[in-house]
């Protein structure tokens, strides 16, 4: 069983990549569905007010301190080798690494970035905000789906024991 400050290390990167998943559900749940719904400037404005709003000390506490908790679990996993939960840690490890913070950088960031650049109410920005919206829409899914998959497998981490589950 895991003990120790390996415990309270898990225990940390479960409540880092539940925010996140907290944080990419509600996005997927209604946050871009209400900003899909709006005119396009209104919601090319609004998203652009969002992802600078994001780059807070805030969010990118918790995004940022979720990453560098995820590789921690996983090089101490490696050190360490527990007699059970290795599987779990380390899948649930890579799973955030690439599937939340990954996928974060790779697919949404440089999509901010394209929106960032445009005026709200140019015709570009009204013909690229459904193309936008539908896309970021998808990888977030993919975030969310990860950061939940890893926060389970942290969890299910420190339930194993020796004999089993």
């Amino acid at each position: 069983m895991i003990g120790g400050p390996f415990f309270v290390l898990v225990v940390v990167g479960i409540l880092g990549t539940g925010l996140m998943a907290g944080v990419f559900c509600a996005f997927s749940a209604f946050v871009m569905r209400g900003l899909a719904a709006l005119p396009p400037a209104q919601g090319v404005a609004a998203m652009n007010a969002i992802n600078g709003a994001a780059v807070g000390a805030a969010f990118m506490t918790v995004f940022m301190g979720a990453a560098v908790l995820s590789a921690m679990i996983a090089v101490v996993t490696f050190v360490v080798w527990p007699d059970a939960g290795k599987l779990e840690l380390l899948l649930g490890s890579a799973l955030y690494l690439f599937g939340s913070f990954g996928v974060t950088v790779t697919a949404n960031i440089p999509r901010n970035g394209k929106l960032g650049r445009l005026t709200p109410g140019a015709p570009e920005a009204a013909v690229y905000w459904p193309a936008y919206v539908r896309e970021w829409m998808f990888w977030n899914h993919v975030r969310a789906v990860s950061a939940t998959a890893a926060t389970l497998l942290y969890v299910l981490a420190l339930t194993w024991s020796p004999s089993g589950p």
